[in-house]
């Protein structure tokens, strides 16, 4: 009996191996993102002009990198390569679940292979986006500590929480940019286990 494989119109390259970051990633990505905002984002209509790009909160764990990223436009967690065992190279765009003291999260691969990129390659977990929610960066900083706070702490034994609030937004996705189901900010949820669960699909 004949069966066709069947193969994918389209596959992402697989990248080369990441180099390992030796120092705190935030400057190289806050100057990324801002090259994104300069050269394309600034007239979109679902951009936050109350907010800048930040890279805030980023640690070794399990020896390599995370933090998170506010922009104009999203909110997210994101891992880059630090010569430890978290790290994962995927093509862009391929999902991959990272283990944390919170649970499993689902990660997004990125990856820029030009020479003047100023990351090369990371990992994200969308949060938010858009980001109209955020009356100030203040606010935004807040969301994006909690959420870095959260995930690092274990779960606690569980009773039943009302599920956050979800509605879906529909946006063009530049790179490293996701549209996501969108959920309070952790700090005014009113749980955090609330918020982790609809991320980690509990």
């Amino acid at each position: 009996m004949n069966r066709r494989l069947r193969i994918p119109a389209w596959q992402a390259p697989q990248p080369a191996p990441a180099v390992a970051i030796a120092g705190d990633p935030s400057p190289r990505l806050e100057a990324m993102y801002r090259r994104v905002w300069v050269q394309g984002m600034r007239d979109m209509p679902f951009v936050n002009p109350a907010l800048e790009v930040e890279a805030l909160g980023f640690q070794r764990w399990r020896g390599d990198w995370l933090g998170a990223v506010i922009t104009p436009w999203f909110l997210n967690l994101f891992v880059l390569p630090g010569g430890g065992e978290l790290w994962q190279d995927r093509p862009a765009g391929e999902r991959v679940r990272l283990a944390f003291p919170v649970g499993e999260l689902e990660f997004i691969a990125d990856n820029d292979a030009a020479p003047t990129a100023e990351v090369a390659s990371h990992l994200y977990c969308p949060l938010f986006a858009p980001v109209d929610r955020f009356a100030t960066q203040t606010a935004a900083r807040a969301a994006a500590e909690e959420a870095l706070a959260t995930i690092l702490r274990p779960a606690p034994d569980a009773v039943d929480d009302p599920p956050a609030t979800t509605g879906v937004a529909a946006v063009p996705i530049p790179p490293g940019v996701a549209s996501v189901p969108a959920a309070p900010p952790p700090h005014t949820d009113g749980t955090r286990r609330a918020f982790f669960r609809r991320l980690t699909g509990r």
